[in-house]
This record gives C-alpha cells, structure tokens and sequence, in this order.
C-alpha cells in the first residue's frame, strides 16, 4: 500500500513538473505570434507613437507660421461694394444763371466699388523680427520632433529588453521549481524506505511552495511586460509577444569624458535652448518697435453709379478716380508702455539662460547616471558569467552526494539557491546592460540601434 502511494505521489509530481514546463507556451496561445527584432520593435514604435506623430502636427504648424509671416511683407488688396439709397435725391439750385431747374448733387441710389492696397514700409524692423522668430520656431519645432523619437526609441529598447529580461527570470524560476520537485521526490522515496529524516522530507515540501510562489511572480512579471510592450506598439494589451533573443555581450569602451562630450555636442536639448535664447532676444527687439515710427504705403481705386454697374449716372460727377497715400504715424507718448514691455521681454531672456544653464546642470548628471549604471552592469555581467558554471557543479555534486547519503536536503536546497540566485543575477546584469547602454546612448544623444 506504502508502495502504491509513493507511485502516486511521484506520478503527480512529475505531471505537476509537466505543467509547470508548458504554462509559458500557454501564455498568448489564442493568437499567432510575431517574432520581432529589435529594429522591428523600433520601427512599429515610431510608426504608432502618438507624441511623435503630434511633434510632427507642431512641425507643420510652424512651418505655416512662417509662411505666415513671410506675407507680412507684401502688399494687401482688398475690394469693397457698397449700396446707399437716400430718401430721395439731393438737388442744388443754380445760382447766378437765372431760373432753371435743380440739378441732382446726389443721386437717390448710389452704388460704390473700392479696390484698396496697402503696402508697408516700414515698422520698427517688427516685421523681420517675426519672420526670424517664426523662422526659428521651425527650427526649434524640428529639433523637438527628433528629440521625442529618440525618447521613443529608448522606449521601445527598454520594452524589448524587459520582455526578453523577463522570460529569462521565468525560465530560471521554472527550472528551480522542476528541481526542486524532483528533489522532493527522492527525499521522499528515502523517507519512505527509512533512509532519511521526517524534517528533509519537511524542508523540500516547503521550498517547492516558496519556489511555485516565486514562479507565479515570475510568470506575472512577463505578463505585465508584454503588456506594457502591447501598449508601446499601441496594440491589443493581450497580443502575443515573441521576440529575437539577444544574448550578445558588445563592451561599452568609451570613458566618462568622451560620453560628456559628445552630449555636450550632440543632444538636441541643448539646441533648443539655444534657440529659446535666441527668439528671446528677438522679442526684446520686436517689442522695441513703438520707440520707432511706423510708414505705410495706401492706395484706392473707387467707381461710382447709380445703378449696379458703377458707371457713373446723374448726380455722379466723377465716376471712377484714384489716389496714392503714404502715411507715417508715431505713437511717442503711451505712459512708459513700450519701455515696460522690453523690460519684460529682458526677463523673459533671463529665464530662457537660465533654462539653458539647467538643461546643461541634467544632461552632465544624466549622462553621468547612465554611464555608472552601464560599468556596473559590465561588470556584474563578468562576475556572474564566472559563477554559473561553479554554482551549476557545486549543485551537482550535492545532488550526488545527497543519493550517497553523505549530504543533507538543505545543502541540496542550498546549492540549488545558489544556482537560481547566480542565473537571475547574470539576465538581470546582461539586460539591465543593455538597457543602461541605451539609456546612456539617448543621454548622449545619438540614435544605436543595439
């Protein structure tokens, strides 16, 4: 009967062990998967991104305010056609003459038709200082659409790194839980048999629990993952995920000051703070424009009838006529307002060194952070390469010597912590690497697809 039992018990361990191997391949099994690289991941999160697809609207939208501006510098037309009826005619008695009819000043219903054009000519230079403040908001609009796909591109990286990190620790979680089930089993045939203690039997029951915990972790863990991956590519959050493994190890061989100087030179920040400053000191001086006169240039075209024609008619006694008018006004007096308004714009330059200053003060600490990040992961990878192997023999070697009866269940468990802890340690160092290297190229401000 004791016998039977024991069958049993190693029957439903083994079919445990064998659910337990294909729960992953469970995961997403309603849908087909794609298998994606990581340029085909950066590729999709670039096409579905919608911070990326607004900064490229803000692009457009800049370049029509340049265009915009551009017109300021031409002349405007306009045309006009109007309609006046009077109660009735106004007439004027001839004088000097003698007796005689009235005759009609203006008529009872008078059509009018203006053309109008006006052509500035000058006011303050205002209007080349906004054509170069829209101009450089196009610039400054450009460089914003580049800086958010690099902050989509180190998405994208840190997804896919996440998601392949993840599988690794579940895969490591399940390979502890499937040894220490067999662990369990032979500590179990040697209670039975009389060959070990109650408490080995104990000890293994209760690790295997912990271990199932740990793989339940573990297998939410990638879940969330290929979630967070679904949501990035703006796909269903319950598609199926199945990526190219990269398990390559490529060195990081620049030092600190290189990093630095090249995001010094190439981050896109940097950039558009230059620009701010720049539209900045262009305000001062577009606000500078009422200390100035302002000269126009205006000229009219008019017909006038008496009927919708606008072809003259009685009462009308110059029936088409033009003119050309040159203007200049001088606003000299407004209670200091123009003096108030640079004073402001000098403040709003201010602030826009200042910002420059601090984006230099974040780029230094960002680069600096993601360069310690990137050596430590180096050189936990190099560590705990080492280590597998003499975690994987030192468990091996108690296993056997656990069947001779010359070690104990909890070395075995021992060894076999070791052997997981070692494995988790290097996916994590060999991904976290990965994604710190990212990290480090997008604080450098350079586009690698590694």
């Amino acid at each position: 009967m004791m016998m039977k039992n024991r069958i049993l018990r190693n029957l439903f361990f083994c079919l445990l062990s064998g659910q337990i191997l294909l729960l992953p391949a469970a995961i997403g099994a309603g849908d087909s998967p794609v298998k994606l690289s990581l340029e085909d991941t950066i590729k999709m999160a670039l096409d579905a991104n919608l911070n990326l697809k607004q900064s490229q609207e803000e692009v457009k939208a800049a370049e029509q305010n340049r265009r915009a501006s551009m017109t300021q510098f031409f002349p405007t037309l306009s045309a006009s056609y109007g309609y006046l009826r009077r109660n009735k005619p106004q007439t004027q008695e001839l004088t000097g003459i003698g007796p005689g009819p009235p005759f009609v000043v203006r008529p009872e219903k008078e059509y009018t038709f203006v053309t109008t054009f006006t052509q500035p000519v000058f006011r303050g230079f205002s209007l080349i200082h906004q054509y170069q403040i829209a101009d450089l908001g196009l610039d400054a609009a450009e460089f914003s659409e580049k800086i958010t796909r690099q902050d989509v591109i180190l998405d994208a990286k840190n997804a896919f790194y996440s998601v392949l990190k993840s599988i690794k620790l579940l895969e490591v979680s399940q390979q502890r839980v499937n040894q220490i089930a067999s662990q369990k089993v032979v500590a179990e045939n040697f209670y039975e048999v009389g060959m070990s203690p109650l408490n080995d039997l104990l000890e293994s029951q209760a690790s295997l629990a912990n271990a199932m915990q740990e793989f339940t972790v573990a297998q939410n863990n990638l879940a969330i993952a290929k979630s967070q991956f679904n949501i990035l590519m703006r796909r269903s959050v319950n598609a199926a995920v199945e990526l190219e493994d990269l398990l390559d190890y490529v060195p990081f061989i620049h030092d600190f000051n290189y990093c630095l100087e090249t995001a010094q030179k190439d981050r896109l920040e940097i950039m558009v703070a230059d620009l701010e400053v720049e539209i900045a000191e262009k305000e001062i001086n577009l606000a500078k424009k009422d200390y100035l006169p302002s000269v126009n240039l205006r000229g009219e075209y008019n017909r006038t009838g008496d009927d919708y024609r606008v072809d003259g008619g009685v009462g009308i006694s110059d029936a088409a006529n033009w003119n050309v008018r040159a203007t200049a006004q001088w606003d000299f007096w407004e209670w200091g307002r123009t003096h108030f308004s640079v004073r402001e714009k000098l403040h709003r330059l201010s602030q826009a060194q200042y910002r420059r200053s601090q984006i230099l003060d974040n780029i230094e600490l960002e680069v600096k952070t993601a360069f310690l990040r990137t050596k430590e992961s180096e050189k936990n990878i190099l560590t705990t390469e080492k280590a597998i192997e003499q975690a994987k023999e030192n468990f091996r070697i108690n296993q056997e010597r656990f069947k001779e009866q010359v070690s104990t269940t909890t070395e075995v468990l021992i060894a076999q912590t070791l052997l997981s802890d070692t494995l988790n340690n290097y996916f994590n160092a060999l991904y976290n690497f990965k994604i710190a290297k990212a990290t480090l190229y997008r604080a450098m401000g350079q586009e690698v697809m590694e």
